[in-house]
């Protein structure tokens, strides 16, 4: 299979805090999360990143919502996405709250949120040093690929650290957040830094916010990267037009066309990131 053509595109569909006031398409319930994420795999999307919601509509870590969502993304007979849940979803959650669904649920990917930082103005984004070894352990441990997400060039050192360490493993898969206020800024110079310090044979996805979306994503196409979309990190499709998942990945999809190369199927995915298929 000839797979160098080929661009993964991951649907990242509610995140821990953007409430619905600001877009109605947001989902929040495992009902809407499972229902979005279906409709983005139909539209093009080969990997869904979950996040879940509470009754309040702010971020849990709720295991049983994960487990939730997830059966009813499975039920869909015709559906072979790959599920990329969260361990970050609740800045409230203890060390082991963030990792009690992925044995529970055994999704093929997780995030691996590779340091802490201010997150401005909301307070710290805290991945301790003693957090990030447990989950990189849990996820060996469980055959879960790690999504590396670098909100900052520093984040890199980290994650060569517990490579040395041993406790994850190459080739690695990369997920440049930029954007974030309080880590780097979403400009194109900018990911080209973080292109740089990359490993060889690691895989790379980047996606800029807001209105950074669209410029971070022709630059990530430029430089032979993947690509994220998704109502976590954008709720405007254009200036003062609303957007929708499904809009997003289909905008995502005539874009890799036009630029010559071809969205990537569920299955090519788990090729190119050595996700073998559970």
């Amino acid at each position: 299979m000839e797979l160098g053509n080929k661009v993964i595109i991951t649907a990242a569909l509610t995140g821990a805090m953007t409430p619905k006031e600001l877009n109605p398409a947001i989902p929040l319930t495992p009902e809407e999360i499972a229902e979005d994420a279906y409709n983005c795999w139909k539209a093009g999307a080969a990997v869904v990143h979950l996040h879940m919601r509470d009754e309040k509509g702010l971020g849990t870590m709720d295991k049983e919502r994960f487990k939730k969502t997830v059966d009813l993304i499975k039920q869909k007979r015709d559906c072979d996405v790959v599920i990329n849940c969260t361990t970050s979803g609740d800045n409230r959650a203890g060390n082991e709250e963030r990792m009690a669904h992925l044995p529970y649920v055994m999704p093929e990917m997780a995030s691996f949120d590779a340091g802490s930082f201010n997150w401005m103005p909301f307070g710290i984004f805290d991945n301790s040093p003693q957090f990030l070894e447990l989950l990189g352990l849990k996820m060996k441990e469980l055959n879960i690929k790690p999504e590396y997400e670098i909100f900052d060039s520093g984040f890199m050192n980290i994650v060569n650290y517990y490579v040395k360490k041993g406790v994850l493993s190459e080739p690695g898969h990369y997920q440049f957040v930029l954007g974030v206020n309080g880590g780097m800024e979403a400009s194109v110079k900018n990911l080209q830094f973080l292109y740089d310090l990359l490993p060889e044979e690691a895989t790379w996805s980047a996606f800029g916010l807001g209105k950074q979306h669209l410029p971070i994503m022709y630059a990530t196409l430029a430089l032979g990267g993947h690509i994220r979309v998704g109502l976590e990190d954008n709720v405007y499709y254009s200036k003062g037009r609303l957007a929708t998942n499904v809009g997003f990945v289909e905008r995502a999809v005539r874009v890799i066309k036009e630029f010559g190369k071809t969205p990537a199927t569920p299955d090519e995915a788990r090729q190119i990131l050595g996700i073998k298929k559970i």
